[in-house]
């Protein structure tokens, strides 16, 4: 019995002391890191119609109301947002959106501090939503970066801005959710129900202790107004982007050259080798790093300079952030066996992905196609009528998908008519009998499915097709 109470005492205690740990005001918070925050207004001039011409008889007393018309000339438009300085000699971290396009930017420091200065644009990078300023100051209060990666669903929170103009406000909320994917490649969002509102964008996400873990981009609204659901880029995106700017006036990422997809639990037991659904399918290998080093469609990347990758997103945000120039070793599964590459990383901003196909037209007819039903598809060797008929490249290999059977696995996965399949358990197919015999094979050893590749108006994917009728 002493033993139970003893256990309870201890868990009241426990309790007491994070209700404890939970902020009474945020007051003392926001006195102290408010003046590295700041307002900034944009002036944007746009230009406007030259009016009515040619509409007013010359000698008509129109003729000077019109005129006035027609020499209005440009306006200037303006656009709210927020910022933070991040050293004392005036760098500011906003978004892009923010002064994208502008003519001239204005910070002001909040609260209400004094003569709007002019902000020199240093750099932007368009894919993480980050702008770069700089102001001709000495001695400014900043605030530092923190590091996101340490910020829990959960934790206290705070944001400050001015939203939808009306000045220096503060919002305080919790972590939603972590490692947010929107739309950008680059992606990694904190999600907070701190309130967030048009003229938040570039302000900063503290940390209770104020600390900057992320920057302020984007809301999920029916309204455009905040229903609580607000997303900041991480600060650990932000920071490499940010120093990246700052020492070149650009992003400078790494570039491995590769066109990737995720592994799905469905591919994996059509993938030689692979037990589980991790790392990243290669399905297209054009002119660039990973092609001169002899990566190949169909490998499986598994590791990057040591690092596992277990998606495609995780490969590509840990290729962006190494050196262009870099040597790494990728780990790669390929038909079964492991094997090392070497591939020097080029830069991604200046690199040409661009793949000439070979448009040399065909000579001669070939002799009629063959034409088979298998796995809910209906399948034809390449002929010059298939090629005409699905639009396909003169020089097109493999089999022509010209119908797929209603409720199939085929049709579940999205196959359609006019899909070209090249290989086949990453073996090339360029005959019915090629297919039937890589199915059967797979279906001697025991396997559930076989992994297809697929060609749709230029763009190459990987998918799974079940072997169980």
């Amino acid at each position: 019995m002493a033993l139970m109470l003893s256990a309870i005492m201890v868990l009241m205690s426990a309790l007491g002391a994070a209700a404890q740990e939970r902020p009474t005001s945020f007051a003392d918070l926001a006195e102290k890191i408010s003046p590295a925050v700041v307002n900034i207004t944009t002036t944007t001039v746009v230009s406007t119609n030259a009016g009515p011409q040619g509409m007013v008889p010359e000698g008509s007393p129109f003729e000077d109301f019109f005129r006035d018309f027609q020499n209005q000339g440009p306006r200037e438009s303006s656009a709210l947002g927020s910022g933070f300085v991040i050293s004392d000699d005036g760098y500011i971290v906003t978004n892009n959106h923010v002064i994208e396009g502008a003519d001239e930017i204005l910070i002001e420091f909040f609260p209400g501090g004094g003569t709007p200065m002019e902000a020199e644009l240093v750099g932007t990078d368009p894919n993480t939503d980050i702008a770069l300023l700089k102001v001709d100051a000495t001695d400014l209060p900043f605030v530092e970066f923190g590091d996101s990666d340490t910020a829990r669903v959960g934790d206290w929170v705070m944001a400050m801005g001015n939203p939808l103009g009306q000045g220096f406000s503060v919002s305080a909320g919790i972590v939603s959710a972590r490692n947010r994917s929107l739309s950008g490649t680059y992606d990694d969002y904190i999600q907070t129900d701190a309130a967030i509102n048009r003229g938040n964008s570039g302000g900063p996400l503290f940390n209770m202790d104020g600390d900057v873990v992320g920057v302020n981009t984007a809301i999920l609204s029916p309204n455009g107004g905040s229903i609580g659901i607000g997303f900041s880029m991480a600060s650990n995106v932000v920071t490499k982007v940010v120093d990246q700017l700052r020492e070149f006036g650009e992003t400078r990422r790494g570039w491995l050259g590769v066109q990737i997809q995720d592994v799905t639990p469905d591919m994996v037991d059509g993938i030689e080798g692979l037990d589980v659904a991790t790392g990243a399918l290669v399905n297209a290998v054009p002119d660039g790093p990973a092609k001169d080093a002899g990566v190949m469609a169909g490998d499986v990347i598994l590791s990057f300079d040591g690092a596992e990758i277990e998606n495609t997103r995780e490969l590509v945000q840990i290729v962006a952030e190494a050196p262009v120039g870099q040597e790494v070793i990728l780990d790669i599964l390929r038909r079964g066996e492991t094997v090392d590459i070497t591939v020097t990383l080029g830069r991604r901003e200046t690199a040409q992905a661009s793949m000439p196909g070979n448009e040399a037209p065909m000579e001669q007819e070939a002799p009629a196609a063959e034409e088979t039903e298998l796995l809910g598809l209906t399948l034809s060797e390449i002929s010059k009528s298939v090629i005409a008929e699905y639009g396909l490249a003169p020089n097109a290999t493999g089999l022509v998908v010209l119908d797929v059977a209603p409720l199939s696995d085929a049709d579940s996965k999205g196959l359609m008519a006019g899909d070209l399949i090249t290989q086949v358990n990453q073996q090339d197919v360029n005959s019915i009998a090629d297919f039937s015999a890589i199915v059967e094979e797979a279906k001697d050893g025991g396997r559930k499915s076989v992994l297809v590749f697929v060609n749709r108006e230029g763009v190459n994917r990987f998918m799974s097709l079940s072997l169980v009728e």
